[in-house]
């Protein structure tokens, strides 16, 4: 693709990027024992030519390890297995942030290590099932956070966003979409709570904005990123009348930390056109638009042409294509992904999926 502003870099304020492409974050539940190890180090470094890669969702702590096989970042064990997948990933001239995830009610007993605890703003159970090693199982009832519980979990992602500065991470994402932790903290129908973190629109994004000045605090905002996704109803999220002023509050709120990013999740059917360009234009500094499995080509292309500000995250596309960045370029076809391999343990489906044979 000749003059083509997708595949330029990328350069605003913190962020140095090779290109506007970025890798969006997906489990792919290769962590066995929630550890970080070689195979998912070298999975990464395959996709290093992306402008950015933003991790699976990672756990900072025992409470919020929800599905089978994802990664924690909390351990001296999973800090050295990180340690080994940004290694590779810099060795291959990316850039790479560490999403930080914790399930809250969206979780199994069955999943969670000895001393996990189901915990969320409310004791609000979510409708469907969770994938457990004994099949799929109805979601449980969470435990209503207490005070002392959300202070310990606030202390839990910043001690995990310190230690993956540590490992070598560029910075890290504050996974608020998509019915997890501190999205469950936003809606109101999943936060019933009658203290200063639930009810108004203020208390219910108050979670989340903490969140963001303890980490960006700690680490330097130019580090600390986060996503959100309104009018998500992934999770058992229900849509509710004000939220187009709950994230207008929040993204004010955001401007004023001059976080490295906004992201905006972009996995629902229920936003109405134009809503989440609209969303961005509101936030002051870079702004990643994610088109759920991939915007098309010459749609991303149109996107970051609009602004210097914005970039492009995609996922599904990577699963099948650690060379996409190249493809986009020379105009390959795309490999299919196996979806019946996109959760099994090991290197099937993960990292055998051909690349493009270049010509010297």
């Amino acid at each position: 693709m000749k003059d083509s502003k997708l595949l330029s870099s990328f350069n605003n304020g913190a962020l140095q990027l090779r290109n506007h492409v970025v890798m969006a974050p997906m489990t792919r539940s290769r962590a066995l024992g929630n550890i970080p190890n070689d195979i998912m180090a070298k999975y990464y470094a395959m996709r290093a030519s992306a402008g950015l890669i933003i991790t699976e969702g990672t756990s900072p702590s025992k409470n919020g390890l929800g599905y089978p096989n994802i990664p924690g970042a909390y351990s001296d064990e999973q800090v050295a297995g990180w340690k080994k997948v940004t290694a590779a990933v810099h060795a291959n001239g990316g850039k790479i942030f560490l999403q930080i995830m914790h399930v809250g009610r969206v979780a199994h007993e069955l999943n969670l290590p000895e001393g996990g605890e189901i915990l969320a703003p409310s004791a609000v159970q979510a409708a469907g099932e969770m994938f457990t090693f004994e099949g799929p199982k109805p979601h449980s009832v969470p435990r209503a956070m207490s005070k002392a519980d959300i202070e310990q979990t606030q202390i839990e992602f910043l001690e995990t966003a310190k230690k993956a500065i540590s490992a070598g991470f560029d910075g890290v994402e504050i996974h608020a979409a998509n019915g997890y932790l501190p999205n469950q903290f936003l809606n109101p129908s999943t936060n019933i709570r009658e203290d200063e973190y639930g009810g108004n629109i203020e208390n219910r994004c108050r979670f989340a904005i903490e969140l963001s000045q303890k980490i960006s605090e700690a680490i330097g905002a130019d580090k600390t990123g986060i996503r959100i996704s309104p009018y998500g109803v992934f999770n058992d999220m229900a849509l509710y009348e004000q939220i187009p002023q709950t994230f207008d509050y929040l993204v004010a709120e955001l401007n004023k930390l001059e976080l490295a990013y906004l992201h905006l999740s972009g996995v629902s059917d229920k936003i109405p056109e134009g809503y989440l360009e609209a969303l961005g234009e509101k936030y002051n500094g870079t702004v990643i638009f994610n088109g759920g499995y991939g915007y098309k080509i010459p749609d991303a292309e149109t996107l970051v042409a609009s602004s210097n500000r914005y970039l492009v995250s995609v996922g599904f596309p990577f699963i099948a294509n650690p060379d996409l960045i190249e493809r986009i370029r020379t105009g390959a076809e795309y490999n299919e992904a196996d979806q019946s391999k996109l959760y099994t343990p090991g290197e099937e489906g993960y990292l055998d999926y051909p690349m493009l044979q270049l010509s010297s």
